[in-house]
């Protein structure tokens, strides 16, 4: 999933309006737009893989704002659980696969896939592997063979 920086306000339908509604969107929009000033100027410090922007609460569900950095084209930094995860989505394996085999559950299998792409910038598990292969962090050797006709 990519992000966009530009911030699009939207207004509820006039029969849901409700000030307490709209008063939150107010609140978050002034903290993400004060937030990304702040972080403009200090682009140059750390560069953490995630960096939370906004964490509250409204009716009883968590929002959470990640700022997903980007990091350069020739250092992809990938945990070891990533890296095995790669390996396995690189051979064909499913996601119910990899969860068995690792011992984790599919939902966690996602959240490192969806790390992945993150942090490498690609949308589909296709993407990702051809950019780790590209990047050389992918050994050739990890290519699904041709199925025989």
């Amino acid at each position: 999933m990519r992000t966009s920086p530009t911030l699009i306000a939207m207004e509820p339908p006039a029969e849901a309006a409700d000030s307490s509604v709209e008063e939150v969107i107010r609140t978050l929009t002034g903290l993400i737009e004060a937030v990304s000033r702040g972080r403009t100027a200090n682009e140059s410090s750390g560069n953490p893989a995630e960096e939370v922007l906004v964490d509250t609460e409204v009716d009883g569900s968590r929002y959470l704002l990640l700022r997903m950095r980007r990091l350069g084209s020739s250092r992809v930094q990938l945990s070891p659980r990533e890296q095995e995860i790669v390996r396995m989505v690189a051979k064909g394996h499913p996601n119910k696969v990899i969860a068995d085999v690792l011992n984790i559950s599919s939902w966690t299998v996602c959240t490192h896939l969806r790390r992945i792409f993150a942090k490498l910038g690609v949308g589909s598990r296709a993407a990702m592997v051809a950019q780790l292969l590209e990047l050389g962090v992918l050994a050739s050797d990890h290519r699904i063979a041709p199925v025989p006709r």
